[in-house]
Parts: structure tokens; sequence; C-alpha cells
């Protein structure tokens, strides 16, 4: 479902990516395990277009250098960055609608789109009406989730979504993905984390980033650096 094929990122003369290989398979979660700076991120805006990189990489067999960044999400692919990226003039639901928007949904498939995610998330049905700028961070984290949730029926990428969430908004966020799971069994998670026993109790495995490089990994236990 996703290959990477021998995929080199360069920033500012630095190797982040080096020459990197692996395959996520339809259905999958994949924990992408690594310390700050280790490429997590890197691999993630790599797939949505954002960086320059030598290689491949393939989704449903279809080379994404031939596809804008602006035409991936269209192709079923939800990202969520660390910082959420919100815009914090529109409401909640503002936010959330905004990828579907774009993408030219219909309005029909808006509205399936956002009923499946007030059903995973249903305190987003509650701050809807609520500026974005308003929201906690924690609450962000979670707006972020629902935003990808609009556009993701194939791929849903997480970038560092528990970072900084108090120990009950972890549980819930955490909660929230096993519902996402255990209603739609064909969505692919790649769900990137420092500490790989956040995700023990749901990942299928875990890839683990470590000076640019991926080699399979553990859930739990030594490969949390």
């Amino acid at each position: 479902m996703l290959e990477f094929r021998d995929v080199t990122v360069t920033l500012g003369g630095i190797r982040i990516l080096r020459n990197i290989d692996f395959t996520v398979r339809q259905s999958e979660t994949i924990a992408l395990i690594g310390a700050n700076g280790a490429g997590k991120t890197t691999t993630l805006r790599s797939v949505m277009g954002f960086t320059r990189m030598t290689g491949e990489i393939l989704f449903d067999g279809r080379e994404l250098g031939d596809v804008a960044p602006s035409k991936r999400p269209g192709l079923g692919i939800g990202y969520a960055p660390e910082d959420r990226r919100l815009f914090s003039a529109f409401t909640v639901e503002e936010n959330i609608l905004m990828p579907g928007q774009v993408a030219g949904f219909s309005a029909a498939e808006i509205k399936q789109s956002l009923d499946r995610i007030y059903d995973i998330l249903p305190e987003l049905k509650t701050m809807a009406n609520r500026p974005a700028g308003t929201v906690s961070g924690g609450q962000g984290k979670m707006v972020a989730l629902g935003r990808a949730l609009m556009i993701g029926s194939r791929l849903i990428m997480l970038d560092e979504p528990f970072q900084g969430l108090a120990p009950a908004l972890a549980h819930r966020y955490a909660e929230a993905l096993r519902v996402l799971r255990d209603r739609d069994r064909e969505v692919t998670l790649i769900i990137t984390e420092s500490n790989p026993d956040l995700l023990k109790k749901f990942a299928d495995r875990a890839l683990v980033v470590e000076r640019g490089e991926i080699r399979e990994g553990e859930l739990g236990g030594k490969d949390a650096a």
C-alpha cells in the first residue's frame, strides 16, 4: 500500500534520511519510533511531498513523485502534523471540513465524513462552533486528528500526537484511535512516537528510525530510545 524505495532526503547539506526502504501494508497500524531529530517527521513529510528527495515512494502502486503535493490528500491520505497548524480564526468544524472542501467532496461525502468523525470524537461536535484559536493545545491535537479523518480514507499519518498531552487526554486520544481501528479495519495508520509503550496496545508493528535509517523494531523495551 505504501512503499519507500531507496529514499534519501537532504536538508541544509545534512542527510536526514539515508536510502530507506520499507513497506506498509493495507490495514496495518505502524508505530514509527525514534528520538527527536531521527527523521520521523521527515518521513511523513516526504509522503506529503514537502521535502526534496531522491528515490521513490509508491502509494497503491502509484509513484507519488508524479502527484503534486496539493493533490495527494485527494488520494485518501490524511496528515496531522505535530504542531497542529489550525486556522485560529476559523471554527473547529470549519478546520475539520477544509480538506474535504479543498478536495472537492460533495455535500453528501462531507456529511458522511463529518458524521464518522463525530462518532469517533464526540467532543469535537461539542466544540464545533468554537474558534480554533481558543482551544487548548491538547484539544487542538484532537481537532487535527478530526481534520485528518475528514480526508484520510486510506492512510492516516499522525506526527507525535501524544506529545505534550496530559495523561487523561493522552488516554482519550489513544481510545479514539482504538475506536477508529475497530470501526474501519481498512484504513492504514502510521503514528510517530518517541515512546513505543504508548502504542504497544494497538499498533501491529514498529519501525525504528535511527540516524536517518529505518529498521524493524519492537513495541516496548530497548527500542524506546
